[in-house]
């Protein structure tokens, strides 16, 4: 038997054990933030159950050698067909995350997306993936700090330029509301004693310091308390899209652009006339709306329609190897994860991108072995329809 070549903590061989050994590090309001969705969780339970309807078959009698992960998306290659999507408030999760996993997105060549409302600015993630890493826009109300952060991300040298379109409005989180993570924040005298019962997250916390939206420093007023910052991220951000809103952007961004939240066929065909590069299939992680669809359902009927005129890639529901071999197998060119990387932080630390990425590559291969397909863009003639 031939010995997996990427390596991993063997105790904690899944994303579940990930998830269970995270919920025991972190104190429970930013677990809660972390692995919740909105409402009574129907749409980031329905997310993954139906990806795992998804069957693949094997075709073992043909004369096949070794399978290979390397795929490319957006005119690049990559080591692996998935990467880690943007998450916010990365740092109250856990203290330094979005350095540690844009390091190991660096480390095994697989793209690493940042967030306009995480704890790292664009400048040091850059940096720590040698310009390598892509840039979620939430679009800002005012063009001035629209155009600053797109010309920030250009100097950055990132590549490819991920605006979001799936929150015109927050989701209603109900453990938010009852943690005082819904804007404004607040800390309760439970949450201070969850963080007391979690030295190891404390202490990080005050290695690293308090977590803060580090890409706004720039246009934020200094001295404001978590009341003032709460209006201030309500006046300048609007999740709000439409063509006169993305023209602009498009004109100025000369790198490649990619629209994240598609789930419907109509928002395809405006993404591929307003001439984005690529699309990412979601739905913010079941985190938006409890009625929506789920995003492999969203990704069948897209790919089968406009896959051959736009990259159409995925996130929501991606669990593991074989689903990420499902979700390919449907139609998506590429997928992105992000829970499941900052399980592996909470759970792991500094170790916790190295190991996730490591484990999802074996569990990757070992599909690809299994199924005799040697190539990524192989595993659709796999699909049992």
């Amino acid at each position: 038997m031939k010995i997996m070549a990427n390596s991993f903590d063997t105790a904690y061989p899944s994303v579940d054990d990930l998830r269970t050994k995270a919920k025991s590090r972190v104190p429970a309001f930013a677990f809660e933030y972390l692995d919740g969705g909105c409402n009574e969780d129907v749409s980031i339970k329905r997310n993954t159950s139906e990806i795992r309807d998804v069957q693949l078959q094997p075709r073992y009698l043909n004369n096949y050698g070794d399978s290979s992960t390397k795929t490319k998306v957006l005119g690049m290659e990559f080591d692996a067909p998935f990467g880690i999507a943007p998450v916010g408030l990365q740092g109250l999760m856990w203290p330094n995350s979005p350095a540690i996993l844009a390091k190991a997105a660096h480390k095994h060549n697989i793209p690493f997306i940042l967030s306009t409302v995480t704890t790292m600015d664009i400048e040091k993630a850059s940096e720590l993936t040698e310009g390598n890493a892509w840039f979620q826009l939430y679009n800002p109300v005012e063009d001035a700090v629209r155009n600053n952060i797109i010309d920030r991300a250009e100097a950055a040298g990132c590549p490819v330029l991920v605006l979001l379109c799936d929150v015109p409005t927050f989701g209603f989180r109900p453990r938010d509301f009852k943690n005082g993570l819904a804007l404004p924040p607040k800390m309760s005298v439970k949450n201070i004693m969850q963080i007391l019962g979690k030295p190891t997250w404390a202490y990080n916390t005050l290695k690293y310091g308090q977590p803060t939206f580090e890409n706004l420093k720039p246009y934020t007023p200094e001295g404001l308390n978590l009341k003032q910052l709460g209006a201030f991220m309500d006046r300048t951000f609007s999740g709000k899209l439409n063509e006169e809103k993305i023209k602009p952007i498009r004109d100025r961004w000369k790198g490649k652009l990619v629209l994240k939240g598609v789930q419907s066929l109509q928002d395809t065909q405006d993404a591929i006339r307003m001439g984005f590069d690529g699309i990412i299939v979601s739905n913010h992680g079941g985190r938006q709306l409890d009625a929506a669809q789920s995003t492999i359902n969203s990704l069948k009927e897209i790919a089968a329609t406009y896959g051959d005129q736009i990259e159409v890639m995925m996130d929501s529901g991606l669990r593991s190897g074989p689903d990420i071999a499902r979700a390919i197998a449907c139609g998506a060119k590429f997928t992105f994860m992000g829970r499941s990387f900052m399980y592996g932080c909470g759970a792991l630390g500094n170790k916790g991108g190295d190991h996730t990425i490591g484990m999802l590559k074996t569990q990757f291969k070992q599909v690809m072995d299994q199924l005799v397909c040697e190539r990524v863009e192989d595993l659709p003639k796999h699909l049992i329809t």
